[in-house]
């Protein structure tokens, strides 16, 4: 599969992994058409009908596209799972790499991009978190480099972990966990933010990853869960 870099990419972008979700087609960094859904729980059926939307409106086919980019998670299982599969579909049938970037990246990438404080706190930890119910998280930590200092993992909050995180140095805490880790106490070394990537940030990575030529394998990759999904006993009728 051949691809030269240094050209303008069009790139399909399938981002399932939250309560939102976000389709879009972009040329390198300029959104050509983007389609937003905002009702919970129903990503599988708006993924396609927007695609197809979002095609006949620009007046061009599937094939046209460079790549398909994909949120590899963590965040919402049953979100991920159409998401990828959606992706992977449209790559292995147009015969186009797959992109897959990481949500909690993606968080980082969105302080780096728009939060003041990542650029007078040089050495701050950017602490990315999804909630995962009660006092958990899905969190990394990035260096404002992007360079991981914790990688992917489902996380337990509390007062010990923190105070022993803050004793390398201020921490920015970004992604909707953030308001839980406010709550836990207060400090002037401690932010909180509860904030959400955007298209821009999509559209970095991928094309930073375009450039390295890192691709998924379109056949095996699977989401990022960081912990096993667990369905609640179903009801059963007498």
């Amino acid at each position: 599969m051949q691809n030269n870099p240094n050209n303008l990419a069009t790139f399909l972008y399938i981002d399932t992994a939250g309560e939102k979700a976000m389709v879009a087609i972009c040329k390198d960094n300029v959104v050509l058409a983007i389609e937003l859904n905002v009702t919970a729980n129903s990503h599988a059926s708006f993924v396609q009908v927007a695609i197809d939307k979002m095609v006949k409106q620009l007046g061009i086919s599937l094939q046209a596209m460079d790549a398909i980019v994909v949120t590899m998670g963590p965040g919402s299982y049953t979100g991920l799972r159409v998401g990828l599969a959606s992706a992977k579909g449209i790559a292995y049938a147009i015969n186009k790499p797959l992109i897959g970037v990481s949500t909690l990246a993606l968080l980082a990438k969105h302080a780096v991009n728009h939060i003041d404080l990542v650029q007078t706190e040089k050495d701050i930890q950017i602490f990315s978190m999804i909630d995962a119910k009660r006092m958990e998280v899905f969190g990394a930590i990035y260096k404002t480099d992007l360079s991981v200092i914790l990688p992917e993992q489902a996380i337990i909050l509390d007062l010990a972990y923190l105070t022993k995180l803050l004793e390398n140095g201020p921490v920015l805490c970004i992604g909707n966990g953030a308001t839980k880790t406010s709550q836990l106490f207060s400090t002037s070394q401690l932010y909180c933010i509860d904030a959400q990537y955007d298209i821009s940030d999509f559209m970095q990575l991928a094309l930073e990853k375009w450039a390295k030529q890192q691709f998924e394998n379109t056949a095996y990759s699977s989401p990022s869960y960081l912990k096993e999904f667990h369905q609640g006993p179903t009801k059963t009728t007498k």
